[in-house]
């Protein structure tokens, strides 16, 4: 029978004891607990040992309940004084309660009818009663005390005095499971025990055990590649941050180029104007969109691109008539925190881009909404957009059902009609999630001529801006949007990563 040099000196040691409790035969053999529990198991499989473990829910003081076992409960601190004075202010309470002890005990009192609770002259007074003077041990106080004696005491015990619920209430006791454990050897380890040569055991060849011939004289461990062993948590991204690396790798794999930019804050010229937004459109309000107090204004583009947005705005391009009113410049110069990432696609069109080309760009964007499980006030948005001669609304949609089910792994997905100000025709993309149903994660459509052409694009633009925190909750498995900003330690460490 192969043993390891561990389970080797736990049979030797547990020989020499027969039967001891698993914390003494760590101390006999030397070992670390995790070692000696692993021999024992080994031992335990093979038939040359037994492990017998019980299982007990114990209660024992919390560093309050230490406290409250050497200066006494605050209501008897309390009526100690009561009983000395007759009555009493809160002031006078203050010399042997704490400022937490003061309003609960105060109550406790009442309660016990220790005391009678008035006002006189705007301030409280508590009155020692008769049944205060005759107080006596009740059954928590018997519970302290047996407590601070034994210092862990079985929950059934504890129970017969008062429920464990109520030492918890108060702070005094907490409870746990403490497992004791004993070893017993085995007639078949206690037959082998006596045959059992100890050698030294290695898990390395070394260059000195072969030059020095130590190498005869020692054991090579064995490794059992299926035995359990404490699980290791490596080093790795955050699994949303991992997932919008691998969506922008992805992108620029397909042959898209990253449009970035440094700041977060926007004018309402590029977050709106020049994506021909009205300026009394209502989307445009407080109640739709976050506006900076300070400061307030920015600057506006070129005379030039300014001027064709106006007009836009104004009269119309493209056999337009535009929204018919009078455009404001210094509307347009409000900042914002960035409402979506189109507004970047704007940007981009009238810096200008390749014919035919492919943008995209990941964003945080900020809206007013209410919190639930798929709303934030802050989220990422990957907008993008592809430019060319011959492109259409069917290669629009073939690009959007592609992403949701190659890239963000949604298995339904469907498409509504929608409207926006900047696209016409315009679509809603949805998609189903197994706990929530169908969830709306994207809008899209073709920039319109008076938009693209006040930027200085003659040729069709397909475009979409899209949810990602949203198709994160599709890739990673959760039904809560918040989850993916979460600090739940666990899940960082188990959440999959996901390609």
């Amino acid at each position: 029978m192969e043993l390891s040099y561990q389970e080797k000196l736990t049979l030797i040691k547990l020989n020499e004891l027969k039967k001891a409790k698993f914390e003494e035969l760590v101390k006999e053999t030397g070992l670390e607990q995790v070692a000696v529990m692993r021999a024992v198991l080994g031992l335990q499989a093979k038939g040359l040992a037994k492990l017998h473990e019980r299982s007990e829910r114990v209660v024992k003081l919390t560093e309050t309940g230490k406290k409250y076992a050497e200066i006494g409960l605050p209501e008897w601190r309390a009526l100690k004084l009561l009983r000395g004075r007759g009555k009493v202010t809160l002031d006078d309470l203050r010399e042997v309660l704490s400022d937490d002890e003061l309003k609960p005990i105060v109550g406790l009192l009442r309660k016990e009818g220790w005391a009678s609770v008035r006002k006189e002259d705007g301030k409280l007074i508590l009155e020692i009663t008769e049944k205060g003077l005759e107080a006596g041990e009740r059954p928590i106080d018997r519970a302290l005390k047996l407590l601070a004696e034994k210092g862990v005491v079985p929950v059934n015990e504890i129970e017969k005095l008062v429920p464990v619920k109520e030492l918890k209430r108060r702070k005094i006791g907490e409870e746990e499971t403490v497992t004791e454990r004993e070893v017993e050897i085995t007639p078949a380890g206690e037959e082998l025990a006596p045959k059992v040569e100890l050698k030294r055991e290695v898990s390395v060849l070394t260059p000195e055990l072969i030059k020095s011939g130590k190498w005869r004289e020692v054991e090579f461990r064995k490794f059992d590649i299926k035995a359990p062993v404490r699980r290791i948590y490596p080093g790795k991204k955050q699994p949303y941050r991992a997932f919008l690396d691998k969506i922008r790798r992805r992108l620029i794999e397909m042959g898209f180029i990253e449009m970035t930019v440094e700041s977060m804050i926007e004018t309402q010229f590029w977050n709106f104007d020049a994506l021909f937004q009205p300026q009394n459109h209502p989307a445009r309000e407080w109640t739709d969109t976050y506006q900076l107090k300070y400061p307030k204004s920015g600057h506006l583009p070129d005379e030039e691109l300014v001027e064709r947005v106006k007009t836009a705005h104004e009269r119309g391009l493209a056999g337009s008539r535009g929204w018919g009113y009078v455009w404001s410049p210094e509307r347009a110069m409000l900042l914002m925190p960035r409402a979506h990432g189109t507004a970047l696609d704007a940007r981009q069109l009238a810096k200008g881009v390749e014919i035919p080309g492919k943008y995209f760009t990941i964003q945080r964007v900020f809206r007013p909404d209410v919190l639930d499980r798929t709303h934030l006030i802050e989220f990422n948005q990957i907008d993008g957009f592809v430019v060319g001669e011959e492109l259409n609304f069917r290669h629009l949609l073939g690009i959007l059902k592609r992403f949701a089910v190659e890239i963000a792994g949604a298995r339904k997905v469907k498409f509504l009609p929608d409207y926006y100000p900047f696209t016409e025709p315009s679509v809603q993309m949805s998609a189903y999630h197994p706990e929530l149903g169908w969830v709306e994660f994207g809008g899209a459509g073709i920039f319109r001529e008076e938009m693209t052409k006040a930027l200085g694009i003659d040729v069709p633009v397909i475009a979409w801006g899209i949810g990602i925190d949203r198709l994160a909750m599709f890739k990673l498995g959760i039904d809560d949007i918040r989850y993916l900003f979460s600090y739940d330690l666990r899940w960082l460490r188990e959440a999959k990563l996901v390609w």
